[in-house]
């Protein structure tokens, strides 16, 4: 999409980032990924042998290029881990494959960049405690179905009820949204969930989806978020994260407003409130 080649170009052009602050990030092997998803379906991708039908469930004309964009977006979010340890936040400009299940892909989503990311803080710190904060319009239905037996990641989703997919998985805390849910409803309930969560589960580190097809703007989203409303939502993750000293890596997720100039801005607005939280 022709949002991730403009992102990092406006926030360097807004004074958001430097371009000093951008990093590259480096491919999963197949080795890492198969820590998460089923060795078939990893090895169906990387030889072209998805059926038709797996094909349109992905949502994308299957490629090599395609499957090396995905090690590489994971990559990122897996790298992210580290980057938000040492600086309390990281952003990747892409990712946020919350679809793709452990046997399949689906909804533009092949390899799940949230499992893989928390798989790989758990293989290195194996008595902690996670949360998957997901406030893409969607569900997280991969992500649930990838996290749905490990007790040490905890998965709140909080998207629209009405929305995709039409069947939804269980995750550890579902929050379904009717359509034309306004700014004061939504950062309600979320600031509500927000601090139980925290209370209860103590989290020692957060990975935040923050797709921004919330907006009423958005094509696909049904919800009736305006601009400042989910600069507010992105501010109320931060805050709270940074009040507990909880170090929080972002996937950008979706965003499909008529208006390019929507899309970057929302996504830009959430590059402010992490810099604004963590300095």
């Amino acid at each position: 999409m022709e949002k991730y080649a403009l992102l990092p170009e406006q926030l360097i052009r807004e004074g958001v980032i430097e371009e000093s602050d951008l990093y590259r990030p480096q491919a999963l092997t197949r080795e890492e990924v198969v820590r998460v998803h089923q060795a078939d379906y990893v090895q169906k991708l990387e030889e072209g042998g998805l059926s038709r039908q797996e094909e349109r469930r992905t949502g994308f004309p299957l490629s090599q290029q395609l499957v090396e964009r995905e090690y590489t977006i994971c990559g990122g979010s897996v790298q992210n881990v580290e980057h938000a340890l040492n600086e309390g936040v990281a952003l990747n400009i892409a990712g946020g494959t919350h679809h793709a299940y452990s046997d399949h892909g689906e909804g533009f989503c092949l390899f799940n960049d949230i499992a893989l990311a928390a798989d790989h803080y758990l293989q290195k710190r194996p008595n902690a405690q996670l949360l998957v904060v997901d406030l893409d319009v969607h569900q997280g239905n991969g992500t649930a179905e990838l996290l749905q037996n490990e007790p040490r990641v905890f998965t709140f989703s909080m998207h629209g009820k009405n929305n995709y997919p039409l069947h939804k998985e269980k995750s550890d805390l579902d929050v379904a949204l009717e359509d034309g849910c306004p700014d004061e409803r939504y950062l309600s309930l979320l600031q509500d969930h927000l601090d139980a969560l925290f209370d209860r589960l103590s989290p020692e580190f957060v990975f935040f989806q923050s797709g921004v097809d919330v907006l009423a703007t958005d094509k696909l989203g049904r919800l009736g978020l305006s601009l400042n409303g989910c600069r507010e939502r992105d501010a109320l993750v931060f805050s709270r994260c940074a009040r507990a000293g909880v170090p929080v890596t972002v996937c950008m997720g979706g965003g499909y407003s008529e208006k390019l100039s929507d899309i970057l801005e929302a996504h830009v607005q959430t590059f402010e409130e992490a810099r604004k939280a963590f300095g």
